[in-house]
């Protein structure tokens, strides 16, 4: 079942972020409190008999590319018309990595931006990524100007009818 986070899953979610990235570019917890309390249409978890399994959340934002300080932030503008939803974090806890459930959060949040009218969803990844999310339908963009923790990172977008 995939559904909206809210905020009795912070924990979880942290939980599965750090086991993931680690502590150098986990999103620290209260980051990710920020993002449940702030996000109100794109912050998903994918939830199997009460367990969370995964997530994919990020705030809807004017740019066309990722800036650093939607990390931080969490300012959503999902008030306004238009805009991209700008993935910080997809995580899928260890035990449940490698059943598809990253490619259905993401096609979950697909669906948001057509019933939203988005202009698409953009993030940043890994160069080891870049051929994970071109199967997903996005775009390299190239090298990102983000210098999230300290990392090269390169942009990716994804838009309606690319």
């Amino acid at each position: 079942m995939i559904r909206l986070a809210n905020l009795a899953d912070i924990d979880r979610l942290y939980e599965i972020e750090v086991q993931n990235f680690g502590q150098e570019e986990a999103l620290p917890r209260e980051t990710l409190l920020l993002h449940i309390q702030n996000i109100k249409t794109s912050f998903l978890v994918y939830e199997e008999d009460g367990c969370i399994l995964a997530y994919l959340e990020g705030p809807v934002v004017p740019e066309q590319t990722l800036v650093d300080r939607n990390f931080y932030e969490a300012k959503d503008w999902s008030q306004e018309v238009g805009g991209y939803i700008s993935i910080t974090s997809l995580s899928v806890a260890p035990e449940a990595q490698g059943k598809g459930l990253g490619t259905l959060l993401l096609e979950a949040m697909k669906q948001i931006v057509l019933r939203d009218y988005r202009l698409g969803i953009n993030l940043t990844c890994h160069d080891y990524l870049i051929a994970y999310y071109e199967a997903q339908g996005f775009q390299l963009l190239g090298p990102s100007s983000s210098t999230y923790a300290n990392e090269e990172w390169f942009d990716m977008l994804w838009e309606i009818g690319k």
